[in-house]
């Protein structure tokens, strides 16, 4: 029984946790839009297998994680410089259209599975996502760890991170293809516009959160 709840739980948390957009979410809408379901599938193996290790440490470290103001400072910090890099390159690369097709012939020869392991390391945002949640449920005793029974909380996260990534992209794909003139404008105007929003809310996150309180 317990065993069953770890799963449900950490299915729930994991697939809600990870249809909101993010830049996981759009490279894999533009892998499976230019190379196929089979390689987005092997994408989001490789974004699945780095995240095991994120969920593992942080569930048996989240106490000492959250204590650590100075590491959740750099990490927030870094997050933000992040999201800004990312408008950038997503804004140069969709701006110059005799080279982004060479660009993205060039992105997408490298294997699916590595490209989603190297992009999720660079995914800190997911420490301070997976930290609270773990610490959370943990305290609400909404899962249990002791023994295998973490390993049953993993594998539920792991499937929910999976199909909800999978749902997401494969929707968006389907909502594109309906409305072709939108779509157009979608890589060269409203990521990088989305990744400004996101950076400016991190702006906003940390100086509440850190300068704040200090004036």
């Amino acid at each position: 029984m317990k065993s069953l709840k770890n799963i449900s739980v950490g299915f729930v948390v994991s697939f809600l946790g990870s249809i909101p957009l993010g830049y996981l979410n759009l490279v894999g809408l533009e892998i499976y839009a230019k190379s196929g379901l089979s390689n987005l599938v092997f994408f989001l193996f490789g974004v699945v297998f780095i995240e095991t290790f994120v969920i593992y440490f942080t569930l048996l470290f989240a106490k000492q994680l959250v204590q650590n103001k100075k590491l959740m400072k750099i990490i927030d910090l870094f997050s933000i410089v992040f999201m800004f890099v990312l408008a950038f390159i997503f804004y140069l690369n969709f701006n110059q259209p005799s080279k982004s097709k060479d660009h993205l012939q060039e992105y997408l020869l490298y294997s699916p599975f590595a490209i989603g392991i190297i992009l999720n390391c660079l995914n800190f945002l997911q420490v301070p996502f997976w930290t609270s949640w773990n610490l959370y449920l943990l305290k609400a005793k909404f899962i249990t760890i002791e023994r295998e029974l973490k390993y049953y909380y993993i594998a539920g996260t792991l499937i929910g991170i999976f199909f909800g990534m999978l749902s997401l992209i494969v929707v968006l794909q389907t909502i594109f293809e309906k409305t072709n003139q939108f779509s157009k404008y979608v890589m060269p105007v409203f990521v990088p516009l989305f990744f400004i929003v996101l950076g400016s809310i991190q702006v906003f996150k940390v100086y509440k959160k850190y300068f704040n309180q200090q004036l």
